[in-house]
This record gives C-alpha cells, structure tokens and sequence, in this order.
C-alpha cells in the first residue's frame, strides 16, 4: 500500500474517519496502520450497531435465564479499541496543526476525536 493510500474493503464510516485524518494530518507509516485499523473497527462498530438496533437488550441464557445481549459487551469492547487506537495517533488540536514536532499533544483533541469516532461517527 502506497503513503496515504486508502486501505482496500473500508466501508463508507470507516472512509470518512481515513478522510478527515489523512487530508488534515501527515501520518507516519505505523500511523497509517493504526489509523486504517481504526478505520475498519469503526466500520465493524457500525456493522454491530446496525445488527443490535432491532434486537432485544436482554436475550435468553443457556439456561433460560435473561442476559444481556452479547452484542451489548462486543459493541463497548469494540468503541473502546477504536478510542485505543485513535488515542496512539495522538492528534493535535486545530491550534497545533501547524506542526507536529514530538511535542505532548492536546488530550482536548483526543477527546474531540474519541468523542466522534469512539461511538462510530
């Protein structure tokens, strides 16, 4: 995969996430990496969320007993390796897009960017 190329099978939220990071960032080639993982978790999250949205919360156990949908703890282990993984990108925040020098960057930014793509946009 050339720099910046767009990992192949990335569906529409994953592309948006690869978009937006790619056009306003120059990425490392590890960077890319992660970024396309997330890419596509984002994408699987949406996959899930889609499955979950007309089924029960609480489903029958093995043993007749009402539990939580297993997709409920996939979905939050899901979100929260797409905020794992944007968070190692370590962005910085609109002020800090000038340069990205191995300075600490802004957790608000993380923030701002979890916050949008933790939940699959």
């Amino acid at each position: 995969m050339a720099l910046n190329e767009v990992p192949e099978g990335l569906g529409p939220q994953g592309l948006c996430l690869w978009n937006e990071i790619t056009e306003g960032f120059d990425l490392r080639v590890d960077e890319l990496r992660v970024l396309g993982d997330a890419c596509f978790e984002v994408d699987l999250v949406g996959r899930m969320e889609d499955a979950m949205r007309d089924q029960p919360l609480v489903v029958t156990g093995s043993q007749g007993q009402p539990v939580a949908n297993p997709l409920v703890q996939e979905l939050r282990q899901h979100r929260s390796l797409v905020a794992r993984l944007l968070a190692t990108l370590k962005l910085p925040d609109e002020e800090g897009r000038e340069k990205r020098d191995g300075q600490a960057r802004s957790s608000q930014a993380r923030g701002a960017a979890l916050a949008r793509w933790g939940r699959a946009g």
